[in-house]
Parts: structure tokens; C-alpha cells; sequence
């Protein structure tokens, strides 16, 4: 599995997917800072990233129109670095038998518990 960090979350979360044995690129790293969130789909789907981001709203939705994709991550809230590389170390520790493909992998933290839901996402188009 491969990963794409999108702008909204901290560069750190490529050393976490690494550490783990996976191969991870942050979209500022990979020369895609203030991409549109369709280009950014454009590149996952093309290049078979796992994308990750804290933007569920947008992105759950323009997934849900993709016929075939290798997965999305979300992580909600918007929070600290440090919380927001536990969470992301959540969701690989969840998938790590089985790719996220046509799904979502939703990573949510309240009152210090994280908790991962996995569920389909998919154009049944």
C-alpha cells in the first residue's frame, strides 16, 4: 500500500506509514501544494494512493463518485501532530491485512479514545 497526505495534516504522518513499512508522500512534498481537491483524487486514482486527509465533507463525496479507488483515510478533528500521527498509526494497525479499496477508513478522537470505522465508498455507477 501507498499513501497520499494531503496538505491538512502534518508531513510527520509519511515517517509513520514508513516506519511501518509502507511507502507514503506528503502532497507539498510531491509538488502538488494548493491542488485542487479533484487533481488531488486525479493523481490517488492514477498512481493507486491511499488518500489521507482531515476533509470529510469533500472528500468522502468526490470518492463516492469513483467507481474504483485504492481508499481514503480520514481523520477527524483537525488536531495536534502528535494526535494526529497516533490516529493515522490507528488506521494502518486496522488495514494493515487488507488495502481500504472502495472504502473509507474514518479515525475519530473524543476524550482521548480513537476510534476506527471502515465502511464502503463507491460510485455503484
Amino acid at each position: 500500500m501507498k499513501f497520499l497526505i494531503d496538505e491538512c495534516l502534518h508531513p510527520s504522518l509519511t515517517t509513520v506509514a514508513n516506519q511501518a513499512g509502507f511507502e507514503a508522500h506528503h502532497v507539498v512534498h510531491y509538488g502538488l501544494r494548493g491542488a485542487k481537491d479533484h487533481e488531488l483524487i486525479k493523481r490517488a486514482r492514477e498512481e493507486n494512493f491511499v488518500f489521507v486527509t482531515n476533509n470529510a465533507t469533500d472528500f468522502k463525496r468526490l470518492f463516492s463518485r469513483e467507481p474504483l479507488h485504492s481508499g481514503l483515510i480520514i481523520l477527524v478533528p483537525s488536531i495536534s501532530p502528535d494526535w494526529q500521527r497516533q490516529m493515522f498509526q490507528a488506521a494502518l494497525d486496522e488495514i494493515e491485512e487488507a488495502e481500504p479499496i472502495n472504502s473509507a477508513v474514518e479515525v475519530t478522537l473524543a476524550a482521548s479514545v480513537i476510534t476506527v470505522e471502515v465502511f464502503p465508498l463507491f460510485s455503484d455507477k
